[in-house]
């Protein structure tokens, strides 16, 4: 295994500007991903509960559940993996032993937000925040956790929604200072709300462009010029997969065939190229011999 995976996050945040971070729910999506040429995969905790769990994001999977998806990620990948903990499943020691794990799994990053422990997605009504102080301490419990120094610690602020965007900032410059060595700014509303926050804080910063949500989808070349260091796609490939796969389902069901929809397919050669399935082949050949 890789020895850092986060200094290797941290290596692909200074070489692509900005590092695009695609969302991959499992270890195929990853896979495609890596041959496709992004250098920086996600795993979502929304992702985890919808895809693997049938669940809606709202806090309902655990610590170990996450784990699940990401060690398979990673294992098939050999990249590096940013994850989302929601809240850190618990108070201080419980943040801790999160991100304990989470580098002994092998995992580059980890954003944790300023919810409430009932926490709900970035990007619907209602959320609710704890203090400025209880996030605080809920970063350096995280950074006490790490047992690689260059495992990325990024804080999450949805504040935007909740509290308007002066106090994101305010909160943004306190977890700074916590120790938070990057910065997640949820649901921003305009391009002029990153160049803000980035040129107040100083650390890198990404802009989440989630589809369906509050924020306005942007080009990279529009947020590298607002100084954003990465962007994140959480969900896209799911989402285009999930519609797919809703038609296919349809089809077969009314038509009693899957003939008319088989060009919408992924055709068995391709699958066996991005599993690199001869390689396979000839090493159990080798290892197996007659």
């Amino acid at each position: 295994m890789i020895k850092s995976y986060g200094k290797l996050f941290r290596e692909a945040v200074k070489q692509e500007s900005p590092l695009q971070i695609i969302g991959t729910i499992n270890a195929y999506v990853g896979l495609m991903a890596k041959k496709t040429g992004y250098k920086a995969l996600y795993l979502s905790g929304a992702g985890v509960a919808n895809a693997s769990y049938g669940l809606p994001d709202l806090g309902m999977t655990t610590l170990d559940n996450v784990l699940e998806d990401a060690r398979r990620i990673i294992e098939a990948t050999q990249m590096p993996l940013l994850v989302d903990i929601d809240t850190g499943w618990g108070d201080g020691l419980m943040v801790k032993r999160t991100v304990q794990r989470m580098c002994r799994s092998g995992v580059a990053a980890v954003h944790i937000e300023d919810q409430v422990f009932a926490k709900r997605c970035g990007h619907r009504d209602g959320k609710m925040l704890v203090s400025t102080e209880e996030m605080c301490d809920r970063i350096k419990a995280a950074v006490d956790g790490k047992t690689d120094p260059e495992f990325v610690v990024m804080a999450r602020t949805d504040a935007i929604g909740s509290e308007g965007f002066d106090a994101a900032i305010k909160r943004s410059v306190a977890y700074r200072d916590a120790g938070a060595d990057m910065l997640f700014l949820e649901a921003a509303e305009n391009i002029e709300q990153y160049r803000e926050i980035k040129e107040v804080v100083g650390i890198p910063i990404l802009a989440n462009m989630t589809e369906f949500g509050k924020s306005p989808l942007l080009n990279t070349r529009e947020l590298e010029n607002a100084g954003v260091d990465m962007v994140l796609y959480p969900l896209s490939a799911m989402r285009a997969m999930n519609l797919a796969a809703l038609d296919i389902l349809k089809s077969i069901r009314e038509q009693g065939t899957q003939s008319e929809v088989v060009s919408k397919m992924q055709t068995r050669e391709e699958l066996y190229q991005y599993l690199d399935y001869e390689n396979f082949e000839a090493l159990q050949r080798n290892t197996n011999p007659k």
